[in-house]
């Protein structure tokens, strides 16, 4: 092994202050060259530049993959005639071998075309042996690592961009718009999804308003967390609104669903608990069914009721051999219902295993019912993770539909 070294231990020395300065220290170099004198050209070079590097010098294509499988350097110095490998196969094998290295190619004085040939086959630079001065190879050697960083980390912002559009469709299908024809339903919705989870989560919700003007709305929860759930929720809720848009309405919309959810589901096991209602314009009466889903908050002018209808079981526990119930619940003008999921009420609060639960939030809901939609809704959400912040906030997602009819 060929090394150079920066200074006399314990002596500043410009050399250092200038590597410090490139932001990393004694780069280590791998010296590919079967001549022998232009590798000791490379080590005076080495010795002489200004910027310190830690130099390796193997002499065949063969020892330098061995190499490679063991350890990664920052720069591989190649020389286009090894007795292994010619030319451009030369680079090709090695970023082959490690494609997070910066290659310099080098050429001899007639073969400058095919440094630029090697440049565009993925070497960061090309250096004409014997026309190197030592400022010069430190400098060439320092930009290509730096070009193959920030190469590097293009590839990676573009990863991450792509990552970001394809949550953005993800979002744009968990949170649809809802489908109202008029203004006589005051609609607010959120979604919050769980924290070890960024986006992805499987609540989801819906509402929509069909020709007659009856009003549809949805909320439900696929069990686990992830892009298969939130894939299934997103397929759960699209088909819910083709289904009330064709006109199936009531406990037919469940089983159809379900069936969506057995053919879809990931794995066996996987279940989804929802709540569907529908009110006709000027009725008070809502038809709602529940499948496996927490109840609901009846809010009033006066008070907040915990309201919850008699229903069947989870989406999937009971394949084929289920029934939902349609049942009624009379609403009083100016009330609201308000349906959600139960990451709202399920986080634990203080430092003990107790959670908020139904009773808890119910209490959070009536301290809270003198405000206007909007802020009613956010205030249930950050009451309930300000009540979970000792355990690090809430852990799974939460959907809320605040529904009143003016």
């Amino acid at each position: 092994m060929m090394t150079s070294q920066p200074g006399a231990a314990g002596v500043a020395s410009p050399a250092l202050d200038r590597a410090a300065a490139w932001g990393v220290e004694q780069p280590s170099v791998l010296l590919v060259e079967d001549d022998a004198g232009d590798a000791l050209l490379v080590e005076e070079l080495v010795a002489d530049s200004a910027l310190g590097m830690r130099l390796r010098w193997v002499r065949s294509m063969a020892e330098a993959c061995d190499v490679l499988a063991s350890e990664v350097p920052d720069c591989v110095l190649l020389d286009l005639h090894l007795p292994d490998a010619q030319g451009l196969e030369a680079v090709s094998r090695i970023r082959e071998r490690a494609e997070n290295v910066a290659i310099v190619v080098l050429t001899g004085l007639a073969e400058e075309g095919t440094g630029l040939a090697a440049v565009a086959a993925g070497a960061q630079d090309y250096l004409v042996k014997g026309r190197v001065e030592p400022e010069l190879f430190g400098r060439a050697v320092r930009y290509a690592i730096q070009r193959k960083q920030a190469e590097q980390n293009a590839v990676a912002l573009q990863a991450s961009l792509m990552q970001a559009r394809e949550n953005a469709r993800l979002e744009r299908g968990l949170l649809p718009r809802p489908l109202l024809r008029g203004d006589d339903v005051e609609v607010v919705t959120r979604y919050r999804p769980g924290r070890a989870h960024a986006l992805l989560g499987g609540d989801f919700y819906d509402i929509v308003q069909s020709a007659d003007g009856t009003v549809h709305a949805m909320i439900g929860d696929v069990s686990g967390h992830g892009p298969d759930e939130a894939a299934l929720g997103v397929a759960l809720r699209i088909a819910w609104r083709t289904l009330v848009l064709s006109g199936v309405t009531g406990a037919d919309q469940v089983g159809r669903l379900e069936e969506i959810l057995l053919a879809e589901r990931a794995k066996a096991g996987v279940f989804a608990t929802l709540v569907i209602l529908s009110i006709g314009p000027g009725e008070r009466r809502v038809r709602m069914v529940r499948a496996g889903h927490p109840g609901a908050l009846l809010v009033g002018e006066d008070d907040v009721e915990w309201v919850e209808v008699r229903g069947g079981p989870a989406l999937g526990i009971v394949p084929g051999g289920a029934s939902w119930p349609v049942e009624e619940l009379t609403v009083p003008e100016g009330a609201a219902i308000v349906l959600f999921t139960d990451g709202l009420f399920e986080g634990r609060v203080g430092r003990g295993i107790e959670r908020l639960g139904e009773e808890g939030l119910l209490g959070v809901a009536r301290e809270l019912a003198a405000l206007a939609p909007a802020p009613f809704v956010d205030g249930l959400i950050e009451r309930a993770e300000l009540l979970a912040e000792q355990q690090g906030g809430l852990a799974d997602d939460v959907a809320v539909l605040y529904l009143r009819w003016r």
